[in-house]
C-alpha cells in the first residue's frame, strides 16, 4: 500500500458516516492506520457496532446527523447507503470537508491491478466469473466491493494479485481516482430512481467507472454504456465476430478475439443474458492476465450465484426458477429474454415488490409477448398486474407459488423475477428467494 498517504491519514480529522458492512470495514481500516475517527449513523442501533471499542474511536453519535460536528472534519467517509445530498453532508462539504467513499479510500492506498464492474444487472455474476477465470489461470484474484466483501477488508488481504470490484452507482458517486486495467458497464436500466430522479443522473453515475481505465468494455446493444471518453474501448455483442457467439458445424460457440473458445452447451450458466455475461467476463479476465485454458475451465465449472436464475425444482416437466435478485425492471427483462426460448409451454411470472419509483409500464411489451400468466404481490403488484390481461394478485409469496402450482402444466416454467426490491415484504432479496424455495418444496416436491 502507499505508505505516504497512509501516514497522512493519521493527521486528519475523519468521520465515518453510516455503519453498515462497508462503514464498519472503513472503521477497522482507519484504526489500523492509526486514525481515531468519529462514527455517525442515522440509526440508533446499527448492527455490528458492538464490535468496535468506544475507547478506540473519537466518539460515536447515533440518530440525526450532526451537521456542525461534521463541518469540523477534514474528511467524511460516507456509506453508499446515504445520499451525498443529505442536508448535513451538504453543509459539511460547503464548510470545506472532503467527501469520499470507501472505494475512493481504497483507490488512494491500493497499488495492485483492478478490474471494475458495474451495471444495473448481472454485475455480481460477471464479478465472480472474472475472479474464477483469473484463479483458474493461476492469478490470485479477489472479488470485493458491492458483492459482499467490503473493499477495505479486501485491501488487507495482501496475498492478492488482482482486485475484481463490483461497484454500485452509489459507490461510484463518491469515487474519483480509481485506476483500473479494465472496466465495464454491463447495462443501464431503470433503477434507484427514488434517489437519482432521472435516468440521465443514474447513467452519469454509472459512467464514472470509466474514469482512469485503460480498457473500457461496453455493451454495443445499450447506448447508455458507451464510454464518453476512454483510452481504449471494446464493444461487446453476441452478434459480433470478434467477441460473440458463432454457429460452427451446427453448434453455437463462444468466440473470443475471433477464435472459437468452447461450445455454449458446455457452459454451466444458461440463458442469452448469461452468454453476454460470459463474453464480457472473458474480455475483462484477458485484460488482467487470464489464459484461454483458465477461462474455459471457469466457464465449464462456474455455478450460478444464489437467487440469480437458479433452477429450484423440476417436477412433472415444470421448471421452477428463482431469480429473486431481479430487483429492477431491467433484470426481469433480461431473465425473460434469456429463458423464454427454452420454454416449450407457458411462462408463468411471479413479480412485484417495491419498484423504487420506476415506471412499471416498461414491462408491458415483454409481458404481452412472452408471459402467459402473471402473478403479482407487494407494494407495486397492482401496477404490474394492470399490464396483463391474465394476471392474478396474491398477498404472500407462498400464495403465489400455490396459484402457480394450480395452473402449471408439462412444458411450463414458473419464474420468480420480481422487477422490484424486496424490502416492502422481506428482509432482503435473499430472504425472498429462500422463501420461494421453501414454498416450492412445500407445494410442489
Amino acid at each position: 500500500m502507499k505508505t505516504a498517504l497512509m501516514h497522512n491519514l493519521a493527521k486528519k480529522r475523519i468521520a465515518v458516516v453510516g455503519l453498515g458492512l462497508s462503514g464498519l470495514a472503513t472503521v477497522r481500516f482507519l484504526l489500523s492506520m492509526g486514525v481515531k475517527p468519529i462514527l455517525m449513523d442515522s440509526r440508533t442501533k446499527p448492527a455490528g457496532l458492538e464490535h468496535i471499542s468506544a475507547e478506540k474511536v473519537d466518539g460515536i453519535y447515533l440518530g440525526e446527523l450532526d451537521a456542525n460536528r461534521l463541518a469540523k472534519m477534514d474528511m467524511i467517509v460516507l456509506s453508499p447507503g446515504l445520499s451525498p445530498t443529505h442536508p448535513a453532508i451538504r453543509f459539511a462539504v460547503a464548510q470545506g470537508a472532503e467527501l469520499l467513499g470507501d472505494v475512493e479510500l481504497f483507490a488512494r492506498v491500493n497499488d495492485k491491478p483492478v478490474i471494475a464492474i458495474t451495471g444495473s444487472n448481472g454485475k455480481s455474476t460477471v464479478t465472480k466469473l472474472v475472479e474464477a477465470m483469473l484463479k483458474s489461470s493461476g492469478v490470485k484474484a479477489l472479488a470485493a466491493g458491492n458483492i459482499g466483501l467490503p473493499i477495505l477488508d479486501a485491501v488487507a488481504q495482501h496475498d492478492t494479485d488482482v482486485f475484481v470490484l463490483e461497484l454500485s452507482s452509489f459507490q461510484l458517486d463518491t469515487t474519483y481516482s480509481l485506476h483500473s486495467v479494465a472496466s465495464c458497464i454491463l447495462n443501464v436500466s431503470a433503477d434507484h430512481l427514488d434517489r437519482y430522479h432521472t435516468m440521465a443522473a443514474y447513467t452519469a453515475s454509472k459512467q464514472r467507472v470509466y474514469q482512469h481505465t485503460h480498457l473500457a468494455v461496453f455493451n454495443l446493444d445499450d447506448v447508455a454504456t458507451t464510454p464518453e471518453q476512454a483510452e481504449h474501448t471494446l464493444g461487446i455483442t453476441p452478434a459480433d465476430n470478434t467477441f460473440g457467439i458463432a454457429d460452427l458445424n451446427g453448434e453455437r460457440w463462444i468466440v473470443i478475439d475471433k477464435e472459437p473458445l468452447l461450445p455454449v452447451s458446455e457452459m454451466t450458466l444458461f440463458g442469452a443474458h448469461n452468454e453476454f455475461n460470459a463474453l464480457v467476463s472473458c474480455s475483462l479476465a484477458l485484460a488482467a492476465g487470464a489464459s484461454r485454458a483458465g477461462i474455459v475451465q471457469a466457464l465449464k465449472q462456474f455455478e450460478s450465484l444464489p437467487h440469480r436464475c437458479v433452477l429450484v425444482a423440476e417436477k412433472n416437466n415444470v421448471r421452477w426458477v428463482n431469480d429473486s435478485k431481479a430487483t429492477n425492471i431491467g433484470a426481469t427483462l433480461a431473465a425473460i429474454a434469456g429463458l423464454r426460448a427454452s420454454v416449450a409451454g407457458k411462462l408463468i411470472l411471479i413479480a412485484g415488490g417495491d419498484g423504487k419509483g420506476a415506471d412499471m409500464a416498461e414491462l408491458l411489451p415483454v409481458l404481452t409477448r412472452d408471459v402467459q400468466t402473471l402473478i403479482t404481490l407487494g407494494k407495486d403488484g397492482p401496477a404490474i398486474a394492470s399490464l396483463h390481461q391474465n394476471s392474478v394478485q396474491v398477498k404472500t409469496l407462498h400464495d403465489a407459488v400455490k396459484q402457480a402450482a394450480k395452473i402449471a402444466q408439462a412444458g411450463d416454467m414458473v419464474l420468480l423475477s420480481p422487477a422490484c426490491a424486496s424490502l416492502d415484504m422481506f428482509t432482503s432479496y435473499s430472504d425472498r428467494g429462500e422463501q420461494f424455495v421453501a414454498a416450492v418444496k412445500a407445494e410442489v416436491l
